[in-house]
């Protein structure tokens, strides 16, 4: 099931969309968490999604919001092998993890927003979510994505020139200015992707592909991840991973691809979606 968030008179709804371009409001089954975490609640919004009568809205309508807000943020970096290709990075042995704040959320459509004096060298990284379904702790891989309740689209907008600094000590700082962690605009409820390493990965920039990947490139797939951060900590409902980027990012290009005021960013992901946001770099 691919599920919504939309706004409706300052109001959240939570939709199911149908053959692509519709919205059945399944509210009544609860909001997108409750629904991928519960299993009556999600067997509900099914049933009410899959009703010949119940209305359909067009998708096109909806001012979609993030599919849910995440618990946590977990990041994880050079995990695409293909990216520590482009950088010359050394293949991690273990899962580089870092962390965004809440402040970092952003919704689809919302327009990306910074000072130029905190950063000019602004980068995209379009990146897989895996949305922790039920309480996680040491579990093993092979079952793993047992506890995944879904997948979304994320951008893990970078400042690299905050990022870098101090030797390349100042990772969170650079990656959690205000709005750097889009993620929608839809979550895919986990038994509609079994296999989350097949799944094609891009970034189009103002039209033109600057990363185009799979998630086979991932040097530790998504089962790894979990069962390696609940090795140390206890994974709630809604937490959000996000597992790395592919190659093409615009600091590895010569010369480098900075975005700037003006652009728009689109991560897709196949079978989630594209998540679209527009850009503006407030002058000095």
């Amino acid at each position: 099931m691919k599920l919504v968030t939309w706004e409706q008179n300052g109001t959240l709804r939570a939709g199911a969309v149908v053959n692509g371009d519709a919205v059945v409001d399944v509210s009544g089954a609860g909001d997108v968490l409750r629904i991928v975490t519960e299993p009556t609640a999600r067997q509900h919004a099914a049933g009410i999604a899959a009703n010949p009568g119940a209305k359909r809205i067009p998708l096109s309508s909806l001012r979609l919001r993030a599919p849910l807000t995440p618990r946590s943020l977990i990041c994880i970096g050079l995990n695409y092998m293909d990216h520590c290709r482009e950088t010359g990075a050394a293949v991690p042995t273990r899962p580089v993890i870092f962390a965004k704040f809440a402040n970092a959320l952003a919704h689809p459509g919302d327009t990306i927003t910074w000072h130029a004096d905190a950063s000019r060298e602004v980068d995209y990284e379009a990146e897989l979510g895996v949305i922790i379904g039920k309480p996680c702790y040491r579990v093993s891989e092979a079952e793993a994505l047992q506890y995944v309740g879904g997948y979304t689209c994320v951008n893990d907008v970078s400042a690299r020139d905050v990022q870098l600094t101090d030797g390349g000590k100042q990772w969170t700082l650079g990656k959690t200015l205000d709005g750097f962690c889009p993620i929608g605009p839809a979550l895919v409820t986990a038994d509609d992707i079994p296999d989350p390493q097949t799944l094609a990965i891009r970034c189009v920039l103002n039209g033109h592909p600057v990363q185009d990947s799979n998630t086979k490139e991932m040097i530790f797939s998504c089962a790894a991840l979990i069962a390696h951060l609940s090795r140390y900590m206890t994974l709630q409902p809604g937490d959000l991973i996000s597992t790395g980027t592919p190659f093409g990012v615009g600091m590895s290009r010569d010369p480098k691809l900075w975005m700037k005021d003006g652009d728009v960013v689109v991560v897709e992901i196949e079978k989630i979606g594209a998540l679209q946001n527009q850009i503006r770099v407030i002058a000095d």
